[in-house]
């Protein structure tokens, strides 16, 4: 393996590949890593021993991500499959979904904290339902970034023709969605064109190949730096007599930056105190950003639990318990209507009835359409009510504020991902006293 890495500053990217059965996913991250000499060399070995060998003796990179034995015997993924690697200029970690529509599922969990989607086309078939469905997914979900790349360009003789109306078809239909940046790229990533060297067979592509495309993409404005917002997940109490005035929470900033000095409430009892110390692993700081891990300290000895929210008096989230959301249903159970779910928000856990469904989305046309359930893998829109206030965002101001998970306790099954739609235009103020008013 290639001794080169990245630096301990460089960015890190999220990404996840999607596409049809077939489509070459897992080929093409085998490729990558394989072309970009990120392969270790008992990897290498155990392929070139394994009976996975194509026709003409090559080795089946797809192996690298399909790890399960049922993935090999079928060969397809099913499962989501995470990779680790990195560059002179970035750092990755790339979630291989599953493309089977049965499968959908995992493909929404391994894209929820993507910077960024690959989805793969087949050159022969062109754009597809589920070319549709992923696409729309990617768009529900906020990835800012998509890369649409037309795979198996070898079998349509790396036609520019067919690359340029497979591209055009699916800007037609990206118009609908609000995706702020594509990419089209043409590749083989059977035979390696386009993904880490130019391809000499496509001159006429004058885009990057798609590494130094994933290494050049611009994400430094993705995270919301405005919106102050850190989950409470664990309270660190003093642990000896010399650090008996110690009391510190800690977690993971989900959005903005916290100073030494700010004034901070506590959501949802809305109690006041101002951050008088940041502590990080490598020591204190002065301030903190998303995503950082922390130990904030507070001048005042307030009553904090895990699942409270700190934020800052002048950026207030929304503080309630009926949330409109679409859900993307993930389990064989259908949606149960006034049904009671466990309902996981950051890092706050309660409990959730789904009072109204509003309508399901066609995924073919983008139209709502009347449903009376929700069955694996439909989206919808519902209205839900919360045993206890949740202090949330949109999903499309704050991924992680705005995001949820739906449980059924019976089975401890996660049956739905929730994705927290804007809130009513009535503005939370702050309290004169220093507590939280709607």
């Amino acid at each position: 393996m290639n001794t080169t890495t990245a630096n301990d500053t460089s960015e890190l990217l999220r990404f996840a590949t999607a596409g049809s059965v077939d489509d070459g996913k897992s080929t093409l991250i085998g490729r990558l890593l394989f072309d970009s000499k990120q392969i270790f060399e008992d990897q290498l070995e155990a392929l070139e021993r394994s009976s996975d060998l194509t026709g003409d003796g090559r080795i089946n990179l797809a192996n690298l991500t399909d790890g399960l034995r049922a993935e090999r015997e079928q060969g397809i993924t099913i499962d989501v499959a995470y990779r680790y690697f990195a560059t002179p200029h970035r750092k990755f970690i790339v979630a291989d979904a599953p493309g089977h529509v049965q499968y959908t599922r995992n493909m929404v969990t391994g894209a929820s904290t993507a910077n960024l989607m690959i989805v793969l086309v087949d050159a022969r078939q062109g754009i597809i339902q589920q070319t549709r469905r992923h696409a729309y997914i990617a768009a529900l979900l906020r990835i800012p970034h998509l890369v649409l790349c037309v795979n198996k360009m070898d079998l349509v003789g790396y036609s520019e023709k067919v690359f340029s109306r497979i591209s055009t078809e699916f800007t037609a239909f990206a118009t609908r969605l609000d995706i702020r940046d594509i990419a089209f790229i043409p590749v083989s990533a059977l035979n390696g064109d386009n993904i880490v060297e130019p391809s000499t067979h496509m001159p006429w592509h004058k885009g990057p190949p798609l590494l130094r495309h994933l290494e050049e993409v611009y994400i430094a404005s993705d995270r919301n730096l405005t919106d102050a917002r850190f989950p409470v997940q664990y309270i660190i109490r003093p642990y000896s007599d010399e650090h008996h005035d110690f009391r510190g929470y800690a977690g993971q900033l989900a959005g903005g930056v916290f100073r030494v000095g700010d004034p901070v409430v506590a959501l949802p009892s809305g109690r006041a105190s101002r951050i008088t110390g940041i502590h990080t692993f490598d020591g204190p700081r002065e301030v903190a950003y998303a995503p950082m891990s922390v130990t904030l300290l507070l001048a005042d000895d307030v009553d904090i639990s895990r699942g409270d929210l700190l934020v800052r008096p002048d950026n207030l989230p929304t503080l309630g318990q009926d949330l409109e959301a679409d859900l993307c249903w993930m389990s064989e159970r259908p949606l149960q209507l006034n049904g009671k779910y466990a309902l996981k928000h950051a890092t706050r856990n309660t409990r959730a009835i789904v009072r109204l469904l509003r309508h399901r989305m066609n995924i073919d046309t983008l139209e709502p359409e009347a449903a009376p359930t929700l069955a694996l893998n439909d989206i919808g829109r519902v209205r839900l009510t919360t045993l206890a206030p949740l202090a949330y965002d949109s999903y499309r101001r704050n991924r992680q504020t705005g995001g949820f998970i739906l449980v059924d306790e019976a089975t401890n099954e996660t049956v739905a991902a929730g994705l927290i739609v804007d809130p009513p235009q009535v503005a939370p103020q702050a309290a004169s006293d220093g507590g939280y008013a709607i």
